[in-house]
């Protein structure tokens, strides 16, 4: 039961985050220093929380039933909603810039588009392949998506972006359903 307290206040917190974020993202009073940080403060404490949640998952007793399914659903909402920041985090020690106002940095080629969607969609379909015990699951999701992207990978920004982006958010994906599995194994 802690587990699942956890992992709500992790999607609570990611979704509290969101405006107070976007808000500084797009606040030219900003550096980008200060957004970045926002987004490690952030990352820091969901990182707690899932760290919490398996610690709390792994000694409980499992759970059956509509408890269980129930579980793996938050799993699957909490890594949806809960990687943004963190890969963000990723990105930003990658070097790559992160926030599309980026005002303290001068004028570079374009970011991916739609990364932010994409990586939900792709943290829920890598998070729920894994909770239905269908990793194929995963290739398929990242087969699809290296093939949409794959006219813009030849750019050099662009390759790097995805790659740990796509890392990024595929090992927070396989955390959260992880948390899942263990709280009902």
């Amino acid at each position: 039961m802690i587990a699942i307290v956890l992992l709500v206040a992790a999607i609570a917190v990611a979704l509290a985050g969101l405006p107070l974020r976007s808000r500084a993202a797009h606040d030219r009073a900003r550096t980008d220093e200060q957004v970045r940080r926002i987004d490690l403060v952030m990352t820091v404490v969901l990182a707690a929380l899932f760290g919490a949640a398996a610690i709390a998952a792994a000694v409980a007793s499992p759970m059956t039933g509509a408890g269980r399914a129930a579980v793996e659903v938050i799993a699957v909402v909490a890594a949806a909603v809960t990687g943004g920041p963190v890969v963000r985090v990723v990105l930003a020690a990658g070097g790559i810039p992160t926030r599309s106002e980026n005002y303290d940095d001068p004028e570079a080629e374009p970011m991916l588009r739609g990364g932010r969607i994409i990586g939900v969609l792709e943290r829920t379909g890598v998070a729920a392949s894994l909770i239905l015990a269908w990793p194929a699951g995963i290739a398929v999701i990242l087969g699809i998506k290296g093939l949409a992207r794959f006219p813009q990978l030849r750019e050099h920004h662009a390759s790097e972006q995805f790659i740990l982006g796509t890392f990024a958010s595929v090992l927070w994906a396989c955390a959260a359903a992880g948390i899942g599995f263990l709280i009902g194994r």
